[in-house]
């Protein structure tokens, strides 16, 4: 890890040794009023929650969990056949206050610093694009962060996440059966598939969340792993 990376290190307690190798890394949105109210919540045994690193909103970086342990920051998750989420992920967290606080979108300053820390983290653990997913996509029960501000698009154009795919036509699967097997190919868990559906939405067409399939999500989905199974997702 390059040094000047990181503003400051604030131990957490909440770590565990890992069970797997770094494959992926989690981005998050805090959902608390306060970046100092995330921390302190972080850092509180009692929690059982915690991340490799914090991103202010002024572009702050604080590590709290070295990057060989095992932080808390998933949860109940799966991505690709992975269920120890927390094992084979680095984990970030983006001040933001979330849907119950008060959503809004996720400053430059932050962002800038978001970019530098993942290029890091990605080469250094060799993370393919199509594994730097946000929380809903491993949760998408459960979760909605880093939510439908997240700039997945810089992030892309940075060849640090999957880009957007270029859509040639609508396309329906033949039926849902067949559409949420290919999504769960893609790596989704298809348990509850409305929430499977929203949580594909919100990362690949976050201006429209309906939770309902149509011809541009059965497209989007096809040229997503069409281009995985030519290995241009990587």
């Amino acid at each position: 890890m390059n040094r000047w990376l990181i503003h400051r290190d604030v131990a957490s307690p909440n770590w565990n040794e890992r069970k797997l190798p770094v494959t992926m890394v989690v981005l998050h949105y805090t959902g608390m009023q306060s970046a100092a109210e995330a921390l302190e919540r972080m850092c509180d045994p009692a929690a059982e929650v915690s991340a490799h690193y914090m991103i202010d909103e002024d572009g702050t970086v604080t590590r709290l969990v070295p990057e060989e342990k095992r932080a808390w920051h998933a949860g109940r998750s799966y991505w690709r056949g992975v269920t120890d989420v927390n094992s084979a992920s680095v984990g970030i967290e983006l001040v933001n206050p979330g849907h119950e606080w008060g959503y809004r979108p996720f400053p430059d300053a932050q962002m800038e610093a978001l970019a530098p820390l993942l290029a890091d983290i990605v080469k250094r653990h060799n993370v393919p694009r199509a594994n730097v997913v946000g929380h809903s996509d491993i949760a998408p029960a459960r979760k909605t962060d880093p939510g439908e501000l997240f700039d997945w698009d810089m992030l892309a154009r940075l060849r640090l996440a999957l880009p957007k795919p270029k859509l040639k036509m609508r396309l329906l699967f033949d039926n849902d059966g067949a559409f949420f097997l290919a999504l769960e190919r893609f790596g989704y868990d298809i348990s509850d598939p409305a929430a499977a559906v929203r949580a594909f939405e919100r990362r690949w067409r976050p201006h429209r969340i309906t939770g309902e399939i149509d011809g541009q999500l059965g497209a989007l989905l096809f040229e997503l792993l069409l281009e995985r199974d030519m290995g241009h997702a990587r």
